[in-house]
């Protein structure tokens, strides 16, 4: 999702409760703040030694100790309030991809993108998932994928030309 598309989704519907899922069946706890709002520019270099470079929008959500058994959510209200106050701070590239760094005791820190989200009632809800790492280069390393491998080990190997 789009950091616009965000946006959009929160003004339309301010009126209801701000709800995040991070895995099946896991909803961030009521007592959720959000602490702090990244502009990332990434560049990079895959290992076919491509470039590359886009921008993100890190959203940081952190559950409150003091505030453990809330049970009223943010509202979306609020959460665009926190945002347009950081934009007007340090604008944002709204046509970068958005993502919600989150963790508790029992689930890894991790940033994740919007997978898609659903209206229930009167709450918003984003679905939340985990990017799962991946070569960029696959073609010009002669990566084959697992459906379609062969036994040949030897596909990536170290003088092939990728690293």
């Amino acid at each position: 999702m789009k950091t616009q598309e965000l946006f959009t989704i929160l003004n339309d519907h301010k009126d209801k409760s701000l709800l995040f899922q991070y895995t099946a069946g896991q909803i961030v706890p009521a007592n959720y703040h959000i602490t702090e709002v990244k502009h990332l520019k990434i560049d990079s270099v895959d290992c076919g030694a491509q470039m590359d470079s886009w921008n993100e929008t890190i959203i940081q959500l952190w559950e409150s100790p003091s505030e453990i058994g809330k049970t009223e959510f943010m509202s979306c209200f609020k959460a665009l309030g926190i945002l347009n106050k950081v934009g007007e701070i340090k604008a944002y590239d709204l046509a970068s991809e958005v993502k919600f760094e989150y963790s508790n005791s029992l689930f890894h820190t991790a940033q994740l993108f919007v997978n898609d989200y659903e209206i229930h009632g009167n709450n918003l809800m984003f679905n939340l998932a985990i990017a799962k790492t991946d070569c960029k280069a696959k073609e010009l390393c002669g990566v084959v994928e697992p459906a379609a491998a062969t036994a040949n080990a030897s596909q990536c190997a170290p003088d092939s030309g990728c690293c």
